[in-house]
Order: C-alpha cells, then structure tokens, then sequence
C-alpha cells in the first residue's frame, strides 16, 4: 500500500509549491492529493486517510487548527501526522495537546526542510546521488 500525502490550503500557488518540493517522492510509491479548504481537507483526509498532512492556518470553512483537532479526535486518523504551516503571528494551537498538530512550520518554509522531514515521517530514503 502506498504511502500518502495530504496538502490543504486555500493558496494555488502554495499547493503548486509543496507538490513541486515532494514531487521526487512520487516515484518512491507516494500519493500526492490536494484540499483546497479546511472543509475539503477534512473531508478527503477522512476518505484518504493519509500519513502525513501539510495544514495551511488561515483557510475558508475551516481553520487549520479546527481541522487538526476534528482529525486528531478520530481515532481511525491516528496515524496520520499533521504539519501546521503558518505565517508568523498566525493563530495559537489549541492549549490541549491532544488536538494540537504535531508540527509547527513557518512560512516561507525550506523546500529542504519540507522533503526531508515528508521523507522521514513516511519512512522512505532519499538518494541524493552522493
């Protein structure tokens, strides 16, 4: 079963570029899907159930950390791992860690970082070629 990424947010070109940062992980068996809402983000992580979750905050329907707390209360999206991507000053989580994301990122974020740490959470190598 292949691994699988979730991006939400509401910014095109935001989307546009997580998916060009993860794209190298796609030939390594990695779905990469797309929300374009907090409300669609829930929906599809529901229905996809992904390993791993870029969260934007500031989004229309849903805010990302409502979304974070809706997914970390269901128990059949326990293995999901969320990434909150913020701009700096953007809203607090939640105070109770139970529904908090399990990362925080600020914008503008580290392509590097980004791949890397997809790389590590979905347990795959990457071969830089060195």
């Amino acid at each position: 079963m292949s691994k699988r990424i979730l991006i939400v947010d509401d910014d095109t070109h935001i989307r546009l570029l997580l998916h060009r940062t993860l794209e190298e992980l796609e030939g390594m068996g990695v779905e990469i899907h797309f929300a374009e809402d907090g409300l669609d983000g829930l929906n599809q992580t529901r229905a996809l159930q992904p390993d791993l979750m870029f969260l934007d905050v500031m989004m229309p329907h849903m805010n990302g950390f409502e979304v974070c707390r809706e997914v970390r209360r269901d128990p059949a999206l326990a293995k999901t791992h969320i990434v909150v991507l913020t701009a700096r000053g953007q809203t607090q989580p939640p105070l109770d860690l139970r529904y908090a994301p399990h990362e925080i990122m600020t914008k503008p974020f580290d392509p590097d970082i980004i791949v890397a740490r997809a790389a590590q959470v979905l347990g795959v190598s990457l071969d830089f070629g060195f």
